[in-house]
């Protein structure tokens, strides 16, 4: 079976980029890695991914706030080819500053603001996929995911986050203690076709059971990460 090719959009300062790309790789589709000036340029690479991720990591040293230089790129520059992307089925995932990038171009609801503790937030955090969301990402998962989060402004910010949930765009909750203040302890949410999903942990950083902090092989294996990158992959290759 042919691999579908996915788009990783990074920035200057974003350092996740080459995590994303090997959990996609692993997850068995075949990774670029694209700044969003090169599509600015050139939005080409977009009209032939299967997938797309915009990755996180201190997008231009998150200089006057956290994603919101490289949210002005895509929502200038990308904007329409990016809701082209989803309006042809295109799966697509913003992590950490990829949320913050993705709530500020208008593609999820919501926005993200400072911690509720006022300061930087680096551990690992224990995620539950929410029942009967629509999200494309977390499909068929239904096992605790373990992942890292590293960020200052994570803080989830809804009006109707009832609404959200009856709607089905809360994709995940923490389980663990929330870390950062998130409205109803979401940690990631989805648009209203389920194609988009925004999340602040890194899953990306456990895609191998020998990431974990605590836990050897066996008992990570059902909490890896891999599996939302898993369920994109699985929708691009059958939808």
């Amino acid at each position: 079976m042919k691999r579908p090719t996915a788009l990783v959009i990074t920035g200057p300062g974003t350092n996740r980029d080459p995590d994303v790309a090997f959990a996609l790789e692993t997850a068995g589709a075949d990774p670029t890695i694209r700044l969003a000036s090169e599509l600015a340029a050139d939005p080409t690479p977009l009209d032939d991914a299967a997938l797309v991720v915009v990755a996180g990591g201190f997008s231009y040293g998150d200089a006057l706030g956290a994603g919101r230089l490289l949210a002005l790129d895509l929502s200038v520059a990308l904007g329409d080819p990016l809701r082209a992307a989803v309006d042809r089925g295109v799966p697509m995932i913003g992590i950490c500053n990829g949320f913050q990038v993705l709530t500020r171009a208008g593609l999820l609801p919501g926005s993200l603001g400072h911690n509720s503790s006022g300061g930087f937030i680096c551990d690992w955090v224990r995620l539950d996929p929410v029942a009967g969301s629509r999200s494309v990402w977390t499909s068929g998962s239904d096992a605790e995911i373990h992942c890292p989060i590293a960020h200052g402004e994570g803080r989830y910010v809804h009006p109707d986050p009832s609404g959200l949930h009856a709607n089905g765009q809360v994709a995940l909750r923490y389980s663990s203690p929330n870390p950062n203040g998130s409205v109803d302890d979401i940690a990631g949410v989805c648009d209203e076709t389920g194609l988009v999903l925004g999340l602040m942990p890194h899953p990306e950083n456990h895609v191998l059971t020998r990431q974990h902090p605590v836990l050897d092989g066996e008992a990570a294996r059902p909490h890896l990460g891999l599996a939302i990158f898993e369920a994109g992959v699985r929708h691009a290759v059958t939808a």
